[in-house]
């Protein structure tokens, strides 16, 4: 009878391994699934830097435009 409570205890751990291992590889999905998304946000916002620093330099050369205008206007 031992032997038999050791087998359920053992059959018992499995069962439980295996129950984490389900729940893991859930998480796991889960954890990917918000990789990708935090991954594609990411691209968008580094294209909405790089076009703000765009328009940033034009403003910049637009500036510098009107600068040299006063200067010439002024003397």
């Amino acid at each position: 009878m031992e032997e038999h409570t050791v087998l359920e205890k053992l059959g018992n751990k499995v069962s439980q391994v295996l129950q984490q291992h389900d729940t893991l590889k859930d998480e796991i999905k889960v954890l990917r699934t918000e990789l990708v998304t935090a991954k594609a946000e990411s691209e968008i916002k580094n294209k909405e830097i790089e076009k703000l620093t765009e328009e940033n330099a034009m403003k910049d050369l637009e500036i510098e435009e009107i600068i040299e205008k006063i200067e010439n206007i002024i003397g």
